[in-house]
């Protein structure tokens, strides 16, 4: 009874938060806009019945879940709707398919652990979807990680991703400590090949962000299988010889790491996004200027890689921060259902997926702020992206499966 009273009321400060973004879009304009209006109520009914469904016909699993990713949703399309209708049309609409996804996820599928069997057809959709874009991807913003297939284009890394957790838990699940290095080498060898090669077929689209989220994924679920942090140093020597590798062959990474080096010295050329970031963040201060009074336009690629920026010169750092802790809560209910869950299968599928959303947020939070290269890659549920926002989702549904079997 507890439970339902704190989501009541968190789903109160959700439908609260909604009406006022969507409220403060609409009295932007003279007329007042009924587009935002609309687009406001849409959410309210879409994130209630959401709850209602799961709330009634699934009562045992976690439903925090998919509150915190009702939050970021509506201010993801809040702020793109501020940057772009157009664009916030698209999200919202990609929103919904994300939604729909989880739902019938949660509806349809049996208990996770009958899927652990399908080890070898999860790593041929590995296969095919990581060198896909390198083989008939198109370029965009230096990066080869898209497939445009006439009106239509898709990240493969995103899907592959999902993928990739999905066969790292079915190999390892079964892990047994042989105490001798051959015993382990065997168990090992074939994931690492796997999470080598697709970490090389990021590197050679140029795609450094989804390079450090797989491996992130990838280290973290080998620890949680073997325990051992021996495994975990081995992997941070190969992927540090690696990183030293890739900066001597590819130009594009000796670039990404000269403007980290000193992005003040190339503001006006390689490094004017970042800096455009920093200058707004700085403007926002810590409460920000107010929705609809900053210059986002001045930030490049504002509704994908730096709409962190463009939320903190408007909302200020404080929401920023806001928006973090909310990305930490829904790391920590993925790896609470992974301690609560008996089946090894489905507690290492809810630690990759919760590995995954850190590893990311992390990553885009890194490159806005220069602690770490610029990466480009999208926020989580926030940047415009509907191949992000429906792997997102899928994610999600998954982890709220595993936390039904918990």
């Amino acid at each position: 009874m507890k439970t339902l009273k704190d989501e009541r009321k968190l789903l109160a400060v959700v439908y609260f938060l909604t009406i006022a973004l969507f409220v403060n879009l609409a009295v932007l304009k003279d007329p007042i806009d009924i587009g935002a209006l609309i687009m406001g109520g849409v959410l309210i009914i879409l994130i209630g019945f959401s709850h209602f469904v799961i709330r009634k016909y699934y009562p045992d699993g976690d439903k925090f879940i998919l509150i915190f990713a009702a939050v970021l949703a509506v201010i993801g399309i809040a702020v793109l709707y501020r940057l772009d209708e157009k664009v916030a049309i698209k999200q919202i609409i990609w929103f919904i398919a994300g939604i729909t996804a989880y739902i019938l996820i949660i509806v349809l599928l049996p208990d996770l652990k009958t899927f652990n069997k399908y080890r070898y057809y999860f790593l041929a959709a590995t296969v095919l979807f990581m060198p896909m874009a390198l083989i008939i991807g198109d370029e965009q913003y230096g990066a080869k990680n898209w497939v445009i297939v006439g009106n239509f284009s898709f990240q493969p890394s995103e899907f592959g991703k999902i993928f990739l957790v999905l066969y790292l838990a079915s190999a390892l699940r079964n892990y047994e400590d042989k105490k001798n290095l051959i015993g382990d080498f065997k168990q090992l060898v074939e994931p690492a090949a796997v999470v080598m090669a697709s970490i090389g077929c990021m590197v050679l689209q140029r795609d450094l962000g989804s390079a450090l989220i797989f491996f992130g994924i990838s280290v973290t679920i080998l620890y949680i299988a073997t325990t051992k942090g021996k495994y975990v140093f081995v992997s941070l020597g190969l992927f540090s010889v690696g990183s030293v590798v890739a900066y001597g062959l590819f130009s594009h990474v000796r670039k990404r790491v000269l403007i980290w080096k000193d992005v003040w010295a190339y503001a006006n050329d390689e490094s004017y996004q970042i800096v455009q970031g920093l200058y707004s963040i700085s403007s926002g201060g810590m409460v920000g200027v107010g929705l609809g009074q900053g210059y986002p336009g001045f930030i490049p690629v504002n509704t994908t890689d730096f709409i962190f920026a463009a939320i903190c010169e408007e909302l200020g750092m404080v929401f920023g921060i806001g928006i973090l802790m909310l990305y930490f809560l829904l790391f920590y209910r993925g790896m609470r259902s992974a301690l609560k869950v008996e089946d090894r299968f489905s507690q290492l599928i809810s630690v990759g997926f919760s590995s995954m959303i850190a590893a990311q947020v992390l990553v885009i939070i890194g490159g806005v702020f220069s602690v770490i290269p610029l990466t480009g890659i999208t926020l989580p549920l926030i940047s415009y992206g509907g191949t992000s926002m429906l792997t997102m989702f899928f994610a999600l549904g998954i982890m709220q499966k595993i936390s039904e079997e918990g």
